[in-house]
């Protein structure tokens, strides 16, 4: 049984915080590179070649990627050969506080209703499961209001199959417009259920761009949407073009026969995550 202590925990996702916020990855960054060498219109390729600078500035001063620091979101999978010393929910909940204090990153998490905010950005959204193993894996992302209020979660019919998927997804992009600071990243989480599609689309968010589907089938199914969402001609920030999204990732699960959840889950161009292994 392999021992994980709190301050290990605790000191990784201070880390994590701190990195997902000022560093771009590199995948995103090849990513928008190839785009802009390939984008035709010059608003495109203007636009690209600022949030290259911007990640290179972020990187260099320590400043973060965007003002929108977002809530913090984790994955979690621990291993079955894992003992961890403390609670671990409080643990990375109050290293994600610090991160953010540490950081000076803005605190955005408010009650719904009232409005008001709770200061420290707490608490931080947490999604456990168990694998077979002696590690422990935490991939953390700064979700950002933007991208996340153009997510939506539906239940199609089963009859509506993978067309009514496409509908669906490519309508709500065409829906999104400028407004989830494209260009984007979008996750697809099909089948589940109600609340596990959309887990489902935020995870898939962590697959890297370069990291083909290994699945054939779903390989197929996000290049056929990648390819019809960057036809709607939005472009970076809005501004036109042919790079509206960078990449799109589908998770799917087994779900009822009566049923076909669908949810998708919007990522800006900031696409900040960061993951470790104890």
């Amino acid at each position: 049984m392999k021992v994980i202590k709190a301050e290990q925990i605790h000191d990784a996702v201070v880390d994590l915080v701190l990195k997902a916020a000022r560093y771009l990855p590199e995948d995103v960054k090849t990513a928008i590179r190839v785009a802009r060498n390939n984008e035709t219109s010059e608003s495109a390729k203007e636009v690209l070649g600022q949030l290259l600078e911007n990640a290179d500035l972020a990187k260099e001063s320590g400043l973060p990627l965007c003002q929108d620091t977002g809530l913090g979101v984790f994955y979690v999978e621990i291993g079955s050969d894992v003992q961890i010393e403390g609670n671990i929910t409080e643990i990375i909940n109050n290293a994600m506080i610090e991160g953010y204090d540490k950081g000076l990153l803005r605190k955005s998490s408010c009650h719904p209703l009232t409005r008001k905010n709770t200061m420290d950005n707490s608490p931080a959204v947490i999604h456990y499961s168990h694998v077979a193993g002696d590690k422990l894996t935490i991939k953390h992302m700064a979700k950002g209001g933007g991208s996340e209020n153009m997510s939506r979660c539906t239940m199609l019919t089963p009859a509506q199959g993978w067309e009514g998927i496409k509908e669906f997804v490519v309508r709500r992009m065409a829906e999104a417009g400028p407004n989830p600071c494209p260009p984007t990243i979008v996750g697809i989480g099909i089948g589940g259920t109600f609340d596990l599609a959309p887990a489902l689309a935020k995870e898939a968010l962590f697959r890297p761009l370069s990291a083909e589907n290994p699945d054939p089938e779903l390989a197929a199914m996000e290049q056929e949407l990648l390819d019809e969402i960057n036809q709607l001609g939005i472009g970076p920030m809005g501004l036109g073009g042919q790079t509206t999204c960078l990449g799109v990732k589908i998770a799917i699960q087994p779900c009822h026969i009566a049923s076909l959840p669908l949810a998708i889950n919007v990522q800006c161009h900031s696409s900040r995550i960061k993951e470790v292994t104890l």
